[in-house]
Order: structure tokens, then sequence, then C-alpha cells
């Protein structure tokens, strides 16, 4: 092993370097000087992000371990500018006077998890995917847990560590299967030489729940709404976008590069976990009145979608998941964007404390009904042609059913989403939230939000580039 092995970490080293600096001056700065921590981190970062997206080589480095191609930076890309986005809504909840902890916990254990999902992303070798994966999860247990000292968050945690360790077991046990079957760990190998046994299923099984369990897909979904409402708001957001997706990319490179000759008999344990994921998720939804328990809920039926496109498993397929997920970061952190805006102002998370909120913070209002419309697919924000291109891929490949069936799912999923523009904009409240300026950094994702959901829609330029982008399938 020599420096040549790293020349194609490009984004881990420069994350590494953010880390660092970020870290070396949280230890070493002033009470007055943490202040200017925020806006380090967010400057920061940018650069990191704008690095992501110049010209860039391929291959393979440690021995086949780490890959890096087209799709890969293409998706980290992608969680880069939803970490971005992130780190602009959280000054609001960094800066609150009654914070017990230091922003730069938040900078630096955000960091370690994006690194552990960069690794997951560009891992060649089912190791070097644990070991991301276990870097991504343990740094977020203490995100989750961020407000010890309140009982929420502090139960939060908790659970998403118990959950964490339990779907890790069984994806370590499932890898531990496939290694005793097929003597390598390397996805090149087992690609070439899988062959479908009863071994090999039941690792191939194991190491499904394993994920499914991150992505929040039904049944393995229950710790979902729980963690989303006892975490802190930003990171309930961290948690339901670029958490879950890296994972579903992680799920359609195992799919596609190692379990690619076994699609029949993973093809129909995906299509009923679809089907129950997207059904269950809305008719959840419907009944919450919890705003972050909402989401948590649509959370889970959007995951449903994403896994329908990845279950298409073409190029079309592919670039379908990758946009989704680009359109579901803008979306998310949208609606989060103005849940923890609200919140870190007043505290109010229930839907009937939206009521009226158009008369007093119309600008909010507009923004919160823009996600909400992209979420459930309504033209012409960008969440429209996501789904559009998702029930494209899939009809492609003959799922009509699946299809018809996503779609009613679709109508159920309006009902709901409108609900809370029907709260906010035709409600009436004696007591509705007072009006309120939100911080700049706020006032700046939110924009860059809402613009997201408007132009990423008609640049089709977008869709295209991801298609060419596809990792040989």
């Amino acid at each position: 092993m020599d420096l040549s092995n790293y020349l194609l970490m490009k984004q881990e080293m420069s994350l590494m370097v953010v880390f660092l600096i970020l870290m070396v001056y949280d230890l070493f700065a002033s009470e007055n000087g943490r202040k200017w921590l925020q806006p380090l981190g967010v400057v920061l970062f940018l650069v990191h992000t704008v690095l992501g997206f110049l010209p860039y080589t391929t291959g393979t480095s440690f021995a086949g371990m780490y890959v890096s191609g087209a799709a890969e930076v293409a998706i980290k890309n992608i969680l880069n500018v939803g970490v971005l986005l992130m780190f602009l809504q959280a000054n609001g909840w960094l800066g609150k006077p009654e914070s017990s902890f230091k922003r730069g916990e938040f900078y630096i254990l955000t960091l370690l998890t994006l690194f552990g999902m960069y690794l997951m992303i560009s891992s060649g070798n089912f190791m070097l995917f644990y070991i991301g994966l276990e870097t991504a999860s343990l740094p977020m247990a203490a995100l989750v847990a961020f407000e010890k000292f309140q009982k929420n968050s502090a139960e939060a945690g908790a659970k998403y560590v118990f959950n964490a360790v339990f779907s890790s077991a069984i994806l370590l046990f499932g890898t531990s299967l496939l290694y005793g079957a097929m003597g390598s760990l390397y996805y090149d190998d087992l690609t070439m030489s899988l062959i479908s046994n009863p071994l090999v299923i039941l690792a191939m099984v194991f190491m499904l729940v394993g994920l499914f369990f991150k992505i929040s897909l039904v049944p393995f979904h229950f710790w979902t709404p729980d963690v989303y409402q006892g975490a802190p708001t930003t990171i309930t957001a961290y948690l339901s976008t670029i958490s879950k997706g890296a994972a579903v990319f992680a799920l359609m490179t195992i799919l596609y590069k190692v379990f690619g000759t076994m699609v029949f008999e993973w093809h129909a344990i995906l299509w009923w976990v679809i089907v129950i994921t997207i059904t269950i998720g809305n008719i959840f939804a419907m009944r919450q009145s919890n705003l972050k328990r909402f989401l948590a809920f649509s959370s889970v039926s959007q995951a449903g979608y994403i896994a329908l496109s990845v279950m298409a498993g073409t190029p079309m397929g592919m670039a379908a998941t990758m946009y989704y997920i680009l359109v579901y970061i803008f979306s998310n952190m949208a609606a989060f964007g103005v849940i923890s805006a609200i919140e870190n102002k007043t505290g109010k998370t229930e839907m009937t404390d939206y009521n009226g909120l158009y008369k007093t913070n119309p600008y909010l209002a507009v923004v919160m009904m823009m996600a909400l419309f992209s979420l459930g697919g309504i033209p012409p924000t960008a969440g429209f042609f996501s789904k559009f291109y998702v029930f494209m891929a899939a009809s492609a490949e003959h799922e009509y059913v699946l299809v018809f069936i996503a779609l009613l799912n679709t109508i159920i999923s309006l009902y709901y989403y409108l609900l809370v523009v029907k709260a906010m904009f035709i409600n009436a409240s004696d007591h509705p939230i007072e009006k309120f300026s939100s911080d700049g950094y706020m006032k700046i994702s939110l924009v860059i939000c809402l613009v997201g959901l408007i132009v990423l829609g008609f640049t089709s330029g977008i869709y295209e580039y991801l298609r060419t982008v596809g990792f040989g399938i």
C-alpha cells in the first residue's frame, strides 16, 4: 500500500480536511471566537461540495476494496448538497441560549457519519462496507441524543442504538454466511462465482433485512416515528434524507453488483416489501397529529417509491433512483426547515398549531406547501417528475401492477399532505403562530430548497446525466 491508493479518494480526503480544521478550531478557539464556527463550517463545506463537481478519475484502490466511478461521485455530490442545506438550517437550533452542547460537536459528528456513508457508497468489499456502515451509525446515535438533558432526545438515542445494533448484527451475520458459502467478500468475485443455494439465499435475506432497517422499509420501520419525533428536528431531517439516500444507494449496489444473478429470488421479496411499505406508510401518516411523526411515516412511504426504482434494475431505474433522492432531499429539507424554524421560535410541532400560518408567516407557509406538493407528486414541482421517472422505469420492466398500486397510494398521500396545506391556508385560529423572522442561514436554505423544487423538474439534463453514470448494469 502506498499513497497512490488515496488518489481516488478525493472527496474523502477533502471531507477529512474540513473535519480536521473544524475540530482544531473548536478545540483552540476562544469563547468569543467560537461564534465564527457556524460560518466557517458552512464555507468550508461549501468549498468541499464545489470541489466534488470538478473533473475526477475513476478506478479502484486498496486491491479493489474502494471503487470510484461516475455513479459513486454523483450520489456523494447529491448527499453533499443535502448536508450543506442541513448546516444552514442548524444555526437557529445550535444558537439557542439554553443549549447545553457545543456547536463543534455537532459538526464533527455529522462529518464522521458522512465519511462513513462515503465508504459505504464506494465499497467494493463487504468489509469496507461494514466499516462504513458502523462509522455512519455510531456518531448518528450521538446526534439523535444530542439534546441529552431532554427526555425525548435521550430516549430516541437509546431506541436508535438498539435498532442500529440489531440491524447491523443481522447484516453482519448474513455477510459471514455469504463468506462461508463463497469464500470471498469482494463484490466482483461474488458476481462472477455466485450460485443460488439455500445458504446463499439465507445470507442474502439477512443482508437485505439489515439494509431494510436502515432505509425504514416495512416491517422494519417501527423505530422511525419515535426516533424522528424525539431527535432534534435538524437531525431528523438528516436521518430522513442523507442517511436514507446513502443506504438506498448501497442497497442498489449490492443487489446488482453482488446478487445480480439471483434476481428471481430477491425480486419477489422486494415486490411485497414495496407494496406494504407504501401502503402502511400512507395509512399511518393520515393518523398523525405531530408533524415530525407525520413526516416520519411519509418518509417510510417515500422509501417504498425509491425502492420501486431500484427494483427496475436498468440504467433508467438507476437514474430515477438518484434523481428521486436529489428531489427528496430538497423536498424534505424544505419541510423540516419550516418545522425547525417554527419549533426554534415557539416550540410548536403539532398540526393544529399551523392553523392560520399563512396570515402571520406567509413565506414559511408557501415553502411548506411547495415541499408537501413535491412529496405528494403534484405538478409543476420536481416531485411530480421524480415520481414520473420512477413509474416510467418500473413500467418499462412490465411492473404494471406494482405501478398501479403505487399510483393509488400517491392519491391517498395527497389527502394527508393537503391536510397540512388546509391547516395553514384555510383553517382559522384564535391564537396563530406569531409573526417572526428566521435567521439569515435558514432563509438562504429555504430559498435554495424552493428554487430546487421548481427548477429541478424542468431541468431534464440532470436526469439525462444520471442515466449516463450507471455502474454497468
